[in-house]
């Protein structure tokens, strides 16, 4: 796939009760445009920034399923990354699927419980914007199995794992793919006993913002709530925030870290 290598974050969709009510909310936050949703694809609905992809829409066919983002990996065959997962000790949960003239995709489980898509595209590769405001910026696992997703994403994906200096007894780690220089395209985070302990693993997606606490400010207007922050990182500014109807994310300002401002 043009611009994304196996095991690279290539797409974010996310599950909501109602679409209007989303694309209101994340296009004031974002600044997002909308396609028309097909009828056929469940109204599924691409969002752009400045008419690049950014994500996706898409609202719940049924009332048992979470409200939530879910993160994309990119793979150019399925069916060899679908046998790799079990291989790992995961499942495939829903696929690979065709999404006739977009790609093709797959729902997995991870040993740890979270669940992630994988995704080879075809007229939609991916992202067509990244790492800037209004876009994807990153991801992060949130688990309780540090040690079996650390050599489950390894053996899919080809991840690497390095513990970043300054973590301390904080279980943080970075993933990256070979070749790259340890430059980290996802991180993992052990869930600890400040976690709930009905809050299951899952995945975090960030979107990087221009200003951190203007954003939290237009976030809370459009009825959605700041759970964790803001807080200055050395990966920028950031706050874990939920929207309106209760899908979780972050956002990050990556221009202000550690030390470039109060705390």
């Amino acid at each position: 796939m043009p611009g994304h290598a196996l095991g690279e974050p290539c797409w974010v969709d996310a599950m909501l009760p109602d679409l209007e009510a989303g694309k209101r909310f994340y296009g004031e936050l974002f600044g997002w445009t909308f396609g028309g949703g097909r009828a056929e694809y469940g109204h599924y609905t691409q969002a752009f920034r400045d008419g690049e992809n950014a994500a996706a829409l898409v609202p719940k066919r049924d009332g048992r399923m979470p409200t939530v983002w879910n993160v994309y990996f990119c793979s150019p065959d399925l069916r060899e990354t679908g046998e790799a997962i079990r291989r790992a000790g995961g499942h495939v949960l829903i696929g690979p699927a065709e999404v006739d003239g977009f790609g093709t995709m797959m729902t997995a489980q991870d040993p740890g419980g979270a669940v992630f898509g994988v995704w080879r595209g075809k007229d939609c590769a991916g992202f067509g914007r990244k790492g800037e405001p209004g876009s994807f910026c990153r991801t992060e696992l949130l688990t309780r199995a540090p040690e079996a997703v650390d050599r489950f994403y390894g053996e899919v994906f080809g991840f690497e794992t390095k513990r970043p200096e300054g973590a301390g007894e904080f279980d943080f780690a970075e993933w990256s793919l070979p070749g790259t220089g340890g430059k980290p395209v996802a991180g993992r985070v052990r869930m600890g006993s400040g976690f709930p302990a009905e809050l299951p693993p899952h995945f975090v997606t960030y979107f990087a913002v221009t200003d951190c606490d203007a954003a939290l400010e237009t976030l809370v207007r459009l009825g959605g709530r700041v759970h964790h922050g803001p807080l200055d990182t050395p990966s920028g500014r950031y706050a874990s925030v939920s929207d309106d109807q209760g899908a979780g994310f972050a956002v990050v300002d990556t221009s202000r870290r550690t030390g470039a401002g109060p705390s």
